[in-house]
Formats: C-alpha cells, structure tokens, sequence
C-alpha cells in the first residue's frame, strides 16, 4: 500500500526564478526504507520538509502530495504530529526539555495522553533504545550521538508510521553513526516504520535500505536498488559516483564480469573471487606525501582544561605537535575532546595547567586582529556562527571589511572564492535559507578570505558530496603545497584516509596514538576505511579505494 503519493510536485522559494522541486513523482510504499541522495543544495532536504507541512519552507508550491490516499494538507496538525516523525540534522535543534527522561515524555504530554500511557512508552523506548543507564541525566551531559538517540527515541514514542531523517549521522563520528544507523535499521525490520532518509555517507546506509533515489538539480535522476543505481550512476558518468560505497568504486575500477557487490562482506566475497587462480601483487603503500622536517608550529604541551572549577577534565595531560605545512587530522569519539582542543588552539578557551603554543606565542594572549588576518582561518563546527548579513555576498565582504585593499581586489577576490566554492547561484540568498552543504561551503569561502598561514577546521566536509569534497580537497592540498599548516578535525574516514599527512586518535581528553596517515588507519578496526576491511584479510595495509584498484589491476596483469 502507498504511503506517499507525489504527483508533479514543484516547489520555489520566494524570489527565486529556478525551482527548488522540478517536477517530482514518487511513490513510497508502506514499511519502505528509503535513501535519497546528491549533491549538497539538489533539493533533498526541501524535498523531505514537504512530506510534514509544519517543517515546509515558506514558497511557492504545485502539484499534488498525498499521505495514505489523502491530501496531505487535509491531514490536521495533531495526526501529522503523531503520524509523521521528523529527526533534523542537527541534534541540539530538537531537543527541547532540560532531562533525558523528560524529552522522551514531552511529544506525549504534547499530544495529550494521560500519565499511565506516558510512563508505560517511556518506559518501552527507553528500554529499545538502551537509554537506561542515562534516563535521568540532564541533555547537556550527553554526547552528539546521545542526543540523536535520543530524538530518535522521543519521537519513536509517539508511534509514528513514517520516520523521515535528514542526515542524521552528519554529527557522530563512525561507531556512533553504525549504531545509529543499526537502530533505525531495526525500528524498521521489527517495527514495520516506513523509514524515508537523507545521507551523505552511504557506506553504512546502503545495506539496509531497499530503494536509492538521486536527485540532481531539483530532479529524480534514478530511483531503484541500491545496487542499480551505482551501476546508472557509473553508465552515466555522474559525479555522484564518487559517493558510492567503497566495494561499489572498486568494483567499477577493475575490469571484472562479477556481480556488483554493495556491502564489505560482499566486497570480500567478490575480491576472493577476483583473486582466485591468479598471482596476487605484493602490497606498496604510498604515503599520499613525504613527511617534511619542518619546524613544528602548533605545540600543546602538558595540557589540562575544564569547564567548570568543580567539573571533569575535558583534555587530559594533552602533549603534542604539528609541523608548519602539515596536514594533521584529528579523529575520535564524540565528547572526546575534539573540538575543545581547537578552541584552546584559537585562543577562546584557555588551559588551567600546561602550555598552549602557536607560532611560539600563546594564542589568547595575542591581539584578535593579528592573530586571525592572514595567520589563523578557523571553520567552526556550526558554520552559521560565521554568518552576520543577510545575504551569502554581504557577509563574503564584511570579512575584508577591515582590510586595506581597494574596492577593485575585494570584488577580484570574491569573485575567486565564490567560484571555488560554487556560490554563484546563491550569492543574494539569506544564509540561514541554504543547505547543511552550502552553508559549509559558504562559511569555508569566509574563512579563506583572510588567506590564513593556520587553518583549523571543524569537520569541514559534514553535509557536503563526494563531488565537493574532491574539489575541497584539491583545494586544502594546494593550500598545503603553499606552505599553509591545515589541523583538521573529522569523523570522515574516507576523506582523512586519503588526504591526510598525519592522523591522530583522541581518547578520553588526549591523543593516544598518531601515525603517518596510511599507517595509522592499516592499523584500526574500526577507525579505518571501508576499503581496509574489505581487502585486509589479502592486503592489510591498502586503505583507499585507489590502493585496493591498484593491487586488483597490479594483480590481473601478473
């Protein structure tokens, strides 16, 4: 039975001259789950607002969207409330009480159940979801991870028919994110929720979805197995290829007449068959550069930081270095430590014990003016910090506000970071009115402005495609050829694997260990690539997607 019905839907945003939504028709069946995916500002995200109309943007929309045969618009707030479940992208948007145990009873007391039916799904929830162990801590205690179980669970409370998920693993670093995932998988198995999510990182995702849809410029471009879809994508030669899962990339990168394999397990079943009866090539791993002797630029050393006088230390006895022109990633736990660490590298928060070095100085004792022009670019982990105006270009020029350059090389440099990060269509927009992705890329084109010599970013590719990213990593390399230091904080995997010069483990307030990028990941479990653990059990030490093709093509000419 059809859960859903769209039928030419069409939607703009208010003084826009292009759709948003370009013509849509879907049908989503019951107990479907669902992944739509693409570039980041293709309009997945408005187009999953218009499945619950308290979350539609404001614009212009035609076409017809029913929920179980009826106008969706005839359904009143209430049923579409307890109908309809929605998880945003960002956890701390939607939790709304000050307790654990409160969050999960608000959306009942909302909708009016009396106090034995509230208790009794509270109860159940907190059970599914494991939530026991943390029911009565209050909701700042707990990690990005938490809270989205905990969105996930408050809203599962109130028995929805239809979750719908918009990247809801964009903020959990990769244990968190599986779990989740795992989760939702369930709810979906045993529970019988039709589940209808967006995602950027479908590595996890694929395997337990049933239907792919790809949208690109406002359109469905395919929609069908996940399977299917990769091998469209490939015909087509479409960027979002790139997004696909690793198994899927090498798949198509070896000349081979094997099924098409979508998860690890299946990526090592087809890689045993690839293999049989042929030579295999020894393993070469490349370092992606040779690691400079530069002198070091960023230096912690013996450093303690908390919160609260009376609080948990955050960083724990934190001690060490990064190289001037190095391209160090950071990775970890959510509430590890992470982000705190770059906020005491930018001089916002300062250490009680221990030394906080950059450039030789001490950041929070340096002037805000000459730190950051020209020397420290830092992208925070929420970009819509960064934006003051009301418009993408304003706010691109209030940067070089305080600048002495003409009004002739403000616009020239502009115009050069706008086409860099792909603005051009969204220059006269509100900030706040982008994508996840765009508001990304937006905040990333401010900070390079100022062209900083230290670049910290905070998990500078959540929300953006795979097309992107490889045109933000080119970017961040050359930056690096040029002698800029880059410290990057990430739960994405893929991309550190494969760009980083060095990469670090954060543990419980410090860094355990760090490695030449390819070393360190040749090395994990589950802090390594998907393309590790497909091949490990041949190649232990291939991490990208690149090493695996390379071995495979090595090992086919033999």
């Amino acid at each position: 039975m059809e859960i859903y019905q769209l039928k030419d839907v069409v939607f703009t945003f208010p003084e826009q001259d292009t759709a948003t939504l370009d013509h849509i028709h879907l049908t989503i069946r019951r107990g479907e789950f669902i992944t739509i995916c693409g570039k980041s500002g293709c309009g997945k995200s408005t187009l999953l607002r218009q499945l619950k109309l308290i979350l539609t943007p404001h614009g212009k929309r035609t076409g017809e969207i029913t929920y179980c045969n009826q106008p969706l618009h005839d359904m009143d707030p209430r049923t579409q409330a307890a109908e309809i479940g929605f998880v945003l992208q960002n956890p701390d948007n939607q939790i709304v009480t000050d307790k654990v145990w409160h969050e999960l009873a608000f959306g009942l007391e909302s909708l009016g159940y009396d106090n034995q039916t509230i208790r009794l799904r509270v109860a159940e929830m907190a059970s599914f979801f494991g939530i026991q162990t943390w029911f009565h801590k209050s909701v700042t205690e707990l990690s990005g991870g938490q809270k989205q179980l905990l969105n996930l669970a408050s809203i599962m409370a109130m028995h929805p028919s239809v979750l719908i998920l918009d990247e809801p693993t964009s903020q959990l670093d990769p244990i968190a994110a599986a779990d989740f995932l795992e989760t939702v998988a369930k709810i979906n198995r045993e529970l019988g929720t039709t589940i209808i999510m967006t995602e950027h990182r479908l590595e996890e995702v694929l395997p337990i979805s049933d239907r792919l849809i790809v949208m690109d410029h406002g359109a469905i471009i395919a929609d069908d197995s996940p399977a299917k879809v990769g091998e469209t994508l490939y015909r087509m030669n479409h960027p979002m290829f790139r997004s696909m899962p690793s198994p899927m990339q090498i798949h198509a990168g070896v000349e081979n007449d094997l099924p098409c394999p979508v998860t690890v397990r299946e990526g090592r079943q087809w890689l045993d068959a690839f293999l049989q009866d042929k030579l295999i090539a020894a393993t070469e791993v490349t370092s992606p550069v040779e690691l400079r002797k530069t002198p070091a630029v960023i230096q912690f050393k013996d450093v303690w930081f908390k919160y609260e006088k009376n609080g948990p230390d955050i960083i724990k006895d934190l001690s060490f270095e990064v190289n001037e022109g190095q391209f160090y990633c950071i990775v970890g736990g959510n509430g590890t430590g992470k982000t705190s660490t770059l906020s005491l590298l930018s001089g916002l928060l300062q250490p009680y014990r221990g030394k906080v070095q950059i450039g030789g100085k001490n950041p929070a004792k340096v002037n805000a003016a000459e730190l950051f022009t020209h020397y420290l670019g830092v992208l925070p982990q929420n970009p819509q910090s960064l934006f003051v105006k009301k418009t993408v270009e304003l706010d691109l020029y209030e940067m070089l506000s305080f600048t002495k350059l003409t009004k002739e090389e403000k616009t020239a440099k502009v115009e050069s970071i706008v086409q860099f990060a792909e603005l051009e269509h969204l220059l006269h927009m509100h900030p706040y009115d982008l994508s996840g992705g765009e508001q990304q890329r937006a905040a990333l084109a401010k900070v390079l402005l100022l062209e900083p010599r230290i670049l910290l970013l905070d998990e500078p590719t959540k929300g953006l495609d795979g097309f992107f990213k490889e045109k933000l990593a080119a970017f961040l390399k050359r930056l690096n050829a040029d002698g800029v230091t880059i410290v990057m904080v990430s739960h994405d995997i893929e991309f550190c694997a494969k760009y980083g010069e060095v990469c670090a483990m954060f543990f419980d307030g410090s860094i355990i260990t760090s490695n030449e990028t390819k070393k360190f990941f040749a090395g994990n479990s589950f802090y390594t690539t998907a393309a590790n653990r497909m091949v490990r059990h041949r190649w232990s030490e291939a991490v990208t997607i690149e090493d695996v093709i390379r071995l495979c093509q090595a090992t086919a000419t033999h």
